[in-house]
């Protein structure tokens, strides 16, 4: 019951702060230079005082702010994040039909750089730990790499993988998710859609990676100098299940942690990779809500990032309890 209650309290704090958040972008938005009305006006051929002021009445930018921001707020009380006039259809259905794209981006990026970060983070730590020479050099090499990864910008990593990889080499798509006119179904089409998604995915989970090795090699290390390691060597385990048991196991404690927060930096990651390699996400949608000044679209996208924010701090949650069981236990000792 006690558990029950904590989740919900989180839920609630989660919900206001996306609400908070949502009032802040509200005010924000409107601060910033371009007016909506004047991008529809240019667009359509026609920028004359009396048609813009038309449009701006039919947007509803006429009425004093408190009243717009008033009138937004009843509008998400029933559920309606507004109405695109630019795409011409309603904000949540055009949310809801690139969210899957940026879902299926985030999560493949998030197990890019898991396994690839914890599994050189422990071959890294286990040459700190050992005192041969390619030991050493593995360590030192592993260590190099992951800072020459994590000091080069998202953008221009995803460049160089495009120009290598699909450029140069030719062995990957370049852009969009799917072969254009292709025409595939089942798992065709399933290892299509993964063909284009193995560049931005790897592009984009490689900086994230190169955190988890540095934080999987510090703690291992902590880890590793233990009593109860000594023990397990003692009893003559061997030493992969000593380092991958008893130490990896109990190192991974600050790798949820950072994975928790990293999910969240994973949408904002996602935007920029998705619009080099023009991946059919919120990214581009984002961009282009922007440069039109599609004000409805833009607090949606916002708050759905704010909501995807909140959720992934709330399953960081649970993953304690799984990594590490006594969290519960002592939380219920609490109360108790």
């Amino acid at each position: 019951m006690t558990t029950v209650l904590r989740f919900a309290t989180t839920a609630l704090r989660g919900l206001a702060i996306v609400f908070g958040v949502l009032i802040v972008d509200f005010f924000l938005i409107r601060l910033a230079p371009g007016d909506p009305a004047l991008a529809l006006a240019g667009d359509a051929g026609a920028g004359d005082a009396a048609y813009v002021e038309h449009l701006r009445v039919q947007l509803g930018l006429a009425r004093p702010l408190g009243t717009q921001f008033a009138q937004y707020l009843l509008q998400l009380l029933h559920g309606d994040f507004g109405y695109s006039y630019r795409n011409q259809m309603p904000v949540l259905e055009l949310i809801a039909d690139r969210l899957p794209a940026t879902l299926l981006l985030m999560f493949a990026a998030f197990a890019v750089s898991i396994v690839v970060g914890v599994s050189t983070g422990a071959l890294a730590a286990w040459g700190d730990a050992h005192e041969g020479v390619l030991a050493r050099a593995v360590s030192r090499v592993l260590g190099a790499l992951a800072v020459i990864v994590y000091a080069t910008p998202v953008l221009w990593m995803s460049l160089l993988a495009l120009i290598a990889f699909s450029v140069l080499l030719d062995w990957l798509p370049s852009f969009g998710m799917e072969s254009v006119g292709a025409g595939y179904t089942g798992w065709r089409h399933a290892l299509d859609v993964a063909q284009h998604l193995v560049l931005p995915a790897s592009t984009l989970g490689l900086v994230y990676a190169a955190v988890y090795l540095q934080l999987t090699r510090a703690s291992m290390l902590a880890v590793i100098t233990q009593d109860f390691v000594r023990t397990a060597r003692a009893k003559g385990a061997s030493e992969p299940r000593v380092m991958i048991r008893h130490v990896l196991r109990n190192a991974l404690m600050p790798v949820v942690t950072l994975g928790g927060l990293q999910l969240g930096e994973l949408a904002g990651g996602a935007l920029v990779t998705e619009i080099v390699f023009a991946w059919p996400g919120l990214g581009g949608l984002m961009y282009d809500s922007l440069v039109q000044r599609d004000y409805p679209v833009l607090l949606g996208l916002l708050a759905v990032i704010a909501a995807l924010v909140v959720f992934f701090n709330l399953l960081t949650d649970v993953l304690y309890r799984i990594v590490d069981p006594r969290i519960g236990h002592g939380a219920a000792r609490e109360a108790a």
